[in-house]
């Protein structure tokens, strides 16, 4: 499907894999997001900076930047 930053809101996708290296890569796994669990995206900001998703029952916020690294379907 490609990245999380393509997802309408409203949708919810399931990770497929997280691109990136070392501590950007770690980051993203401690927030929650890791290969197999379904994120749903809540809203976006009114420049698309950051997006509101909610992961594991909680509600997290992440930038354009680290939501291209998680590819989902």
């Amino acid at each position: 499907m490609g990245n999380l930053r393509q997802v309408e809101v409203g949708s919810t996708v399931k990770v497929v894999k997280i691109n990136g290296e070392g501590a950007l890569k770690r980051r993203i796994m401690d927030m929650g997001i890791t290969k197999g669990c379904e994120i749903f995206v809540r809203k976006s900001a009114p420049l698309g900076d950051p997006l509101e998703v909610q992961v594991r029952g909680y509600e997290l916020s992440v930038r354009k930047a680290d939501a291209e690294l998680i590819e989902v379907e």
